[in-house]
């Protein structure tokens, strides 16, 4: 036991003359002021009391730093017999920044801990080995809260196990004042930034980085550039965007097209070229409008009724194709429908009734049927939505016996294309 508490003080005198390299170039040295609380296995079970507690610690290198911790606290009945007792620790610990494993964190600073204590419970002492783990939450460059909890396993007449926590205000200290002139002076890059304020120290960069470059020039330093060598836009992290669509070059599959970011950055399909894509449109090789789901929009059965009404009212010229004055009338609605369905194409036919030669007839319907497709596109119509067909005298719709029924048979219709 005498020899463990020669090196335990041993520990001490290196934990307070050590000349290691400061802690973070600028503040090697910290103090915690809290407070802790103790959970031991073989006490009696109960309400945890609250003690003081402080630590000073110094940094090595390399993610490793010494502390020197003390705490105060009560255990009561202490191996489950006998009167509460003051708990009294001291401990040296060795510190591991877990930040060096795994990059720096900013205001995060996890660490694991293991060391050696001297612990008193009342009259008795007697040595324990410590293993643990913590983080600082750090506020500024200085001050923060550390948050701490380990396990002991002390060496006392009777062995018992404890685990201790605290937390409590942190102090990072010894800047300017630790440092030589020349490391205040070295500049390995040679960019005119100190090594001591240089993050990047091996490759010279500018000072509004803090020394560290940006290759392409897009106001990102390269260590926050994605693409570092193509300037970039700051919300794309450093991405160029060609498209200007969201999508950075890098991860659109059309870097030149504007697309979705939920189409890799590609537009969405669309066969017939409507402006509804292929994805919602029912009608993926025929153009429509949207409001119809990219379907074209067509007159229903009574719309085709009242063009037809009208067309067996169209008056041409005894034995010609001039429209009789009257026509117009009829003319100008059937127009003004065909407008209201810009999608849809259409079928003129001609008919006449049995009087002449079915050569005469045949030629005089087509005729006709041209008259009409031609006032359509002289107002208006796109005539590749037009076809016609002459039927002449093949087709009545009633006898040509007698007056009446030869009227009915000189008729205009109008189907719609399929």
């Amino acid at each position: 036991m005498k020899q463990l508490k020669i090196a335990f003080l041993a520990l001490l005198l290196v934990a307070f003359y050590s000349n290691a390299n400061a802690q973070e170039k600028e503040n090697p040295w910290m103090l915690t002021f809290g407070a802790n609380s103790i959970d031991v296995s073989s006490g009696d079970s109960g309400d945890m009391k609250i003690g003081p507690k402080m630590s000073v610690g110094r940094y090595l290198g390399k993610g490793f730093s010494l502390e020197l911790a003390g705490a105060v606290n009560e255990i009561k009945r202490p191996w489950g017999s006998g009167d509460d007792a003051t708990f009294v620790g001291l401990d040296l610990n060795v510190k591991y920044d877990l930040n060096s494993a795994f990059g720096q964190t900013g205001w995060f600073d996890p660490f694991l801990y293991v060391g050696v204590g001297e612990n008193w419970v009342g009259t008795e002492d007697g040595i324990s080995p410590n293993v643990g783990a913590g983080f600082n939450a750090w506020f500024s460059d200085h001050v923060g809260i550390n948050f701490t909890g380990g396990y002991k396993k002390v060496n006392t007449p009777v062995d018992f196990e404890m685990m201790q926590y605290s937390v409590g205000l942190a102090w990072k200290f010894g800047n300017s004042k630790t440092k030589g002139i020349s490391e205040e002076l070295s500049d390995k890059d040679g960019d005119g930034v100190a090594d001591c304020r240089d993050k990047c120290p091996d490759v010279a960069g500018l000072a509004e980085f803090h020394g560290c470059p940006d290759t392409d020039g897009d106001g990102i330093p390269d260590y926050k550039d994605e693409c570092p060598e193509v300037a970039g836009l700051k919300a794309l992290h450093g991405c160029p965007d060609r498209d200007g669509d969201g999508v950075a070059d890098k991860d659109d599959a059309c870097p030149d097209v504007p697309g979705p970011k939920t189409n890799a950055g590609c537009p969405f399909k669309d066969t017939d070229g409507d402006g509804v894509i292929d994805l919602i449109d029912k009608c993926v090789e025929v153009k429509g409008p949207a409001s119809n789901d990219g379907c074209p929009v067509i007159p229903g059965g009574e719309i085709m009724g009242e063009l037809n009404e009208y067309g067996r009212t169209i008056l041409f010229d005894t034995a010609k194709w001039s429209f009789k004055k009257e026509s117009y009338g009829t003319l100008e609605p059937m127009t003004k429908i065909l407008k209201e369905f810009p999608d849809a194409d259409f079928i003129i036919e001609g008919h006449t009734d049995s009087d002449g030669s079915d050569a005469y007839n045949q030629g005089l319907s087509e005729r006709r049927a041209n008259a009409v497709r031609d006032y359509f596109v002289k107002n208006g119509i796109n005539p590749s939505r037009l076809t016609t067909k002459a039927f002449g005298e093949s087709k009545p719709v009633d006898t040509n016996d007698t007056a009446a029924g030869k009227a009915k048979n000189r008729r205009t219709e109008v189907k719609l294309a399929e």
